[in-house]
């Protein structure tokens, strides 16, 4: 089995990131993936695990963590979700040799990939279409194949994030040393419900029995769950301005610069390379996790966390990949989202015209980051992702806007509406790439040809 035959053969089973409609409780099942993983001799109940969900920069949180562990000199594996680019981007090593490029570095090679899926491969055809537990998903499969590749990799720690909720994520049969929970919105609200308090008793759902925990800032009514549910389960939670504040000192296009206080540290000009301040929330969730843990294994200094802040790299979200004209990445799917992405922008960034290539999935929040979007922007370049089942239909998308406003376009795939947003830009405009992961990826991609 090559590598594309590999890759065809997991995306066989059903996946789940690319099916707008679906009964979430029905098709979620732990005992399914804990029956998996059994068979296959329960490799991530010998990993150290750091968990996290969240709504919004669970992701971030997870590399922010992850290369502040990697400049402690330990060896971290990184598992994250959706890719951009290749799907090998989802499992990835730091510290395990040479330094590769700072984007996606460390992922997993094409060999190992069919190594691991050849020894997983027996146990997934049990669970094709399995008598009482029903049939795997990709990303159960996938997620088997992070946790067998961790283990004979034999990392020092595994930093894990979240695929969808929380509660019933085949990520969540992790025991971890401690789990962080960043901001939680409105999402996927035909699967977690449609309040702020249901979405946060699914992504509460990592929080296991007498353990430590780490909550971004939450709205009065998220933050009252996770507390519920901590309290229920003897779990001890350490809340961002509260517990663990933080105070920046200076945000531009280049990096932030912040104070950080927590229990018994305190650390003055931090500097992180991300832009836009919400990632010094989600730097203030990584570092007060990690310190959190117990020192005897785990010894986090003052200058690895200085270092891994000033290194840490995580590809389209608020990335800017060319300048004059500027180009700017970023996946915002949601009304919160959206707004933070719109703010950012305007305070970081000074341009004559906002140029703006916008597709997104049919199951997102589409009027509200439209609502964005079209205050925003001077020109809208309306698109959808090829690979991207759930992508909404351009015709459709329109319908969010003012029908009175110019600059409105269509195209049918990323790299018309790449080539006409660079055509229609001068060198001191700013072109917006948002929407989805999956338009960011193509964008990404086709620039890169």
């Amino acid at each position: 089995m090559d590598y594309r035959d590999t890759i065809d053969y997991i995306n066989s089973f059903i996946n789940f990131e690319k099916i707008p409609k679906y009964q979430y409780a029905s098709a979620f099942k732990l005992e399914r993936m804990n029956a998996i993983l059994e068979e296959l001799g329960n490799p991530h109940k010998d990993l150290n695990i750091i968990h996290v969900a969240g709504s919004k920069g669970k992701g971030s949180t997870c590399a922010i963590a992850a290369y502040i562990l990697k400049e402690a000199g330990y060896k971290v594996g990184l598992y994250t979700s959706p890719h951009l680019v290749d799907f090998k981007e989802r499992i990835r090593i730091l510290n395990d040799g040479p330094d590769g490029p700072r984007e996606f570095e460390g992922m997993i090679g094409e060999e190992e990939v069919n190594e691991i899926l050849k020894e997983i491969k027996p146990v997934a055809e049990n669970f094709r279409e399995h008598r009482t537990l029903g049939k795997a998903s990709f990303f159960e499969i996938l997620t088997a194949c992070a946790f067998l590749y961790f283990k004979k990799r034999q990392v020092d720690i595994a930093v894990l994030e979240v695929g969808l909720g929380g509660r019933l994520d085949a990520t969540n049969v992790a025991m971890p040393l401690v789990s962080g929970i960043t901001n939680i919105s409105l999402e996927h609200t035909d699967k977690l419900g449609n309040t702020l308090a249901k979405i946060a008793y699914e992504k509460a759902g990592i929080i296991k029995e007498h353990s430590l925990v780490v909550s971004a800032s939450q709205e009065t009514e998220a933050m009252d769950v996770i507390r519920k549910v901590c309290i229920k389960r003897d779990a001890e939670l350490y809340e961002i301005g509260k517990d663990i504040k933080y105070s920046i000192l200076n945000s531009g296009e280049k990096g932030q610069v912040f104070d950080l206080k927590g229990p018994e540290y305190s650390y003055k000009n931090l500097e992180v390379s991300l832009i836009g301040v919400h990632q010094i929330e989600n730097a203030s969730i990584g570092i007060g996790m990690l310190k959190l843990m117990d020192p005897d294994r785990f010894n986090i200094r003052e200058n690895d966390i200085r270092e891994g802040l000033k290194k840490v790299s995580w590809s389209g979200r608020l990335q800017v990949i060319q300048r004059s004209p500027y180009i700017v990445l970023d996946g915002a799917h949601n009304l919160v989202s959206a707004t933070a992405l719109a703010d950012s922008i305007k305070k970081l960034f000074s341009y004559r015209k906002l140029i703006c290539v916008f597709g997104i999935s049919s199951d997102k929040d589409i009027k509200g980051v439209s609502s964005v979007l079209d205050i925003i922007s001077d020109i809208i370049i309306l698109t959808q992702a090829k690979n991207n089942p759930r992508a909404e239909d351009v015709s459709r998308l329109k319908q969010n806007f003012r029908n009175s406003r110019p600059g409105l376009e269509e195209s049918s795939n990323i790299e018309e509406a790449m080539q006409k947003a660079l055509r229609l830009a001068d060198k001191d405009d700013l072109i917006l790439v948002t929407g989805s992961l999956f338009i960011v990826g193509e964008a990404m991609a086709r620039l890169k040809m």
